[in-house]
């Protein structure tokens, strides 16, 4: 289904689809929702876990509390600690609920939270639901669980991978509604037109491996309903093609329509492209002001950060045309590794 949009007077900011399944369950325990709060866009993804009608309960109080916890919040408190405040509210939310009703005592549920506002946006979860932020097709950010064999990934002992098919993968180290207090995690992240929030639960990435499922959401062919539809059937259909039996699948797609107010920062790999790029120019220009005038330049010559001293008989150009072709040739050839690697 669409999602609520956000919109500022008058501009479309976001847009974006959620689809979620029961899978090869009896009951689809996972529960999503959005909201054009005051404070931003808000989108949450739970995966409720629980015997009977635990996991459910959990999941759809989760969602509740969130929502309404940032609706609700004071507008002099910072959206960081207004989105703890509100998933530590669904916590316990889900505790009273359970300690009421004692068929529901010991339900839980992972949460993750995505808001958008004009400045920002604000990812947090707790549990081993996910949310991305993926660039043209890369990855650019992305949760990390908080689970057992993710504890082992962040100590190198396996990888993301292995990770992903363990037997045992879906034993996680955090959630609501098992302690009075819970660990949120949170980041703030600028975005730019274009990119995309994934938010779904490990009924949804537990079932590829990752680059597989980048590929298939940042997919640009096709409608971002589509998008979201098919990544949905594709689980589905790998589920009942494995034996049935497969977890509840919960996704969320968002694209942004705008650039956040908050700059992405260059990344390191940009910087080191500017500087060759920069160096090449500088190369340039001094081969050129050499084949041009046929003279020495100025000895005081300033081209930015690179200072050229020429203090050569003109009998020796001819030599240092050939080394400066060499090193813009060197140089090619490092932009050429930079942008395989980049690709």
């Amino acid at each position: 289904m669409e999602l609520k949009k956000l919109h500022t007077e008058d501009t479309e900011v976001a847009i974006g689809f959620a689809e979620s399944r029961i899978g090869g369950r009896q009951e689809n325990q996972d529960s999503y929702g959005a909201a054009n709060t005051k404070r931003g866009f808000l989108v949450t993804v739970c995966d409720g876990m629980g015997g009977g009608p635990g996991g459910k309960t959990a999941s759809t109080i989760a969602v509740k509390e969130i929502v309404a916890g940032v609706d609700e919040s004071s507008d002099d408190e910072t959206i960081p600690n207004v989105i703890i405040k509100a998933v530590r509210r669904a916590n316990m939310a889900i505790l009273e609920e359970g300690n009421k009703t004692p068929s529901l005592r010991g339900m839980g549920s992972t949460a993750t939270v995505l808001l958008i506002t004009e400045q920002s946006a604000f990812v947090a979860h707790v549990g081993d639901s996910r949310v991305y932020q993926l660039r043209g097709k890369k990855k650019v950010f992305r949760t990390f669980d908080h689970s057992q064999v993710f504890e082992l990934v962040k100590q190198g002992i396996i990888t993301e991978e292995v990770a992903r098919l363990a037997a045992n993968s879906n034993i996680i180290t955090r959630a609501l509604g098992i302690a009075p207090d819970v660990e949120v995690d949170i980041q703030e992240l600028p975005y730019e037109k274009g990119d995309r929030f994934l938010l779904c639960s490990d009924g949804i990435h537990g079932m590829m491996p990752e680059k597989n499922l980048i590929k298939m959401v940042t997919n640009k062919k096709v409608s971002l309903g589509v998008v979201v539809d098919d990544v949905a059937t594709f689980v589905d259909d790998e589920g009942r093609t494995n034996g049935g039996g497969h977890d509840n699948l919960t996704i969320a797609l968002l694209e942004l329509k705008t650039n956040s107010k908050l700059k992405v920062k260059m990344s390191k790999l940009t910087k080191i492209i500017l500087w060759v790029l920069a160096a090449i120019c500088a190369v340039s220009l001094c081969l050129n002001i050499v084949l041009l005038t046929g003279s020495k330049p100025d000895p005081q010559l300033i081209l930015k950060d690179s200072v050229a001293v020429w203090n050569k008989k003109d009998s020796v150009y001819k030599s240092d045309i050939k080394n400066l072709n060499d090193s813009i040739a060197k140089l090619n050839e490092k932009i050429s590794k930079v942008e395989k690697a980049i690709k």
